[in-house]
Formats: structure tokens, sequence, C-alpha cells
């Protein structure tokens, strides 16, 4: 499997938090925060495949442009970023030694984490 950065995905992740659409729930909400396969038929139905594919990290190359498998590392509800599913994300491309999805999820965090800070100070 090729997955490498989904610089769109990247880019719209942090146009979001920089106009305040994020959520900064804990570390392990992702199993209750992130969208259902039902939830992204929807999305697809109502959107496409385009808007689908910039809510997430990672985009597979080997797999079709119309399959939902072909986008990898989701970090939010298609309405705001989750810190909870940039974590997921970091964590498990960390795991596949996918160091460009890491880094993009590690950035974003570090804009969550400023963000978590400025506002318990």
């Amino acid at each position: 499997m090729t997955v490498r950065l989904n610089e769109s995905g990247y880019e719209q992740a942090r146009r979001l938090i920089e106009n305040g659409r994020y959520v900064l729930d804990e570390r392990d909400a992702w199993s209750e925060h992130q969208p259902s396969a039902r939830q992204e038929n929807e999305f697809i139905a109502q959107h496409g495949m385009g808007e689908y594919r910039r809510w997430h990290l990672g985009v597979d190359d080997e797999q079709p442009a119309d399959r939902k498998g072909r986008y990898k590392f989701p970090y939010g509800d298609f309405a705001a970023v989750h810190r909870c599913g940039v974590l997921s994300a970091e964590v498990r491309a960390g795991q596949y030694k996918y160091d460009d999805v890491e880094s993009a999820a590690a950035s974003l965090q570090g804009m969550l984490d400023a963000l978590r800070l400025t506002r318990r100070g």
C-alpha cells in the first residue's frame, strides 16, 4: 500500500482550525466521534467524493479514486476537526511509517494544543 499525504485534506484541516471549527475532545473519544459508514455514505451522496477526500490526511494511490478505501486517516466529523481524530491519525500513521502523514497530523495537533493552552490560561 502506498499512502501519501493528502495536501487538500491537510490544508482544509488547517483552515478549519484557524476558523474555529474544531473540537478539543479527549484522546479516546474518536471511536464515538468518528463518522459511521452510513454518515460517510450520506456525506458522499450529498457532497461527492472530492469533498469526502478533503476530510482525510492520507491517500492510497493503489485504490480507485471513486472508492472510500482510497482515503485514509480521517480527522473530523464533516463539520469540524476533532482533536481525537488528529491524535488517532498521528499514531496510526506513525505505526505504518507514513512519515508525511504523521508529520502533518503532528502539526495539526500542535495547533490544537496551543488552543487548549490558550483556553486554560
